[in-house]
């Protein structure tokens, strides 16, 4: 058996199925079909009652989800992610510090910057917005606060790494293809020209631009594969 991932068109799913394919591992995507902040339950409640993708089933039939765990764990697993062409990964310590770093305050920064009202009491159980006018204020000030607070961490976690090209060296890792995914739906800023540098070297390379282009390319503003 190998490995399967259940994903969605647009999610962070794209980090799982863009860094499988540089390290050649193989795997069979099942695509949901669903709408962006369209609840995934019903679709995907079997494997992940926690209703949300990635969902990877591995090759023992066991099932992984949560981002930073799915990629920690290949990275441990499998070659391709740690010495492969494409991929390099020379401490795990460092993968494991910066891909939960992105995971927890980059990625949850992000969601609470585009779907405030799950963060203050005004989502339906379909998960749409119940807000009147009179939250409008509420919700554009937890989005302001979310996205500085993401922005800041994005400047730590630069300075920090910013003494390679990468964020864990001079070649690319899987936390790089995490960091392009955020990056790019927090989108480019002037004073991180590095992390727009590797968002385009992510976006950009020969096995990731046709994944990039099937998840992003009517999504985003910027058409990072193309560039």
């Amino acid at each position: 058996m190998t490995y399967v991932l259940y994903n969605r068109s647009g999610s962070g799913g794209f980090a799982v199925e863009a860094a499988m394919a540089l390290a050649g591992v193989p795997c069979r995507v099942e695509h949901l079909h669903s709408l962006p902040n369209e609840p995934l339950r019903d679709k995907i409640g079997h494997l992940n009652d926690w209703g949300q993708v990635p969902v990877l089933q591995l090759p023992d039939g066991s099932v992984m989800t949560e981002l930073a765990a799915i990629m920690s764990h290949l990275t441990a697993e499998e070659t391709g992610f740690r010495d492969g062409p494409h991929l390099w990964v020379d401490d795990q310590a460092t993968f494991l510090r910066w891909s939960v770093f992105l995971c927890v305050n980059v990625y949850e920064g992000i969601l609470r910057q585009t779907y405030p009202q799950r963060f203050c009491g005004l989502s339906g159980i379909a998960g749409e917005p119940q807000e009147t006018g009179s939250d409008a204020w509420l919700l554009a000030n937890i989005s302001q606060a979310a996205d500085e607070r993401t922005h800041a961490a994005l400047v730590s976690l630069d300075r920090a790494t910013n003494q390679h090209e990468f964020l864990l060296g001079n070649q690319m890792s899987a936390c790089d293809v995490i960091l392009a995914m955020l990056y790019a739906w927090h989108n480019q800023r002037p004073d991180l020209k590095r992390f727009t540098w590797i968002t385009s070297q992510v976006a950009t390379h020969p096995i990731v631009r046709p994944v990039w282009k099937a998840h992003f390319d009517t999504r985003l503003d910027v058409k990072w594969h193309e560039l």
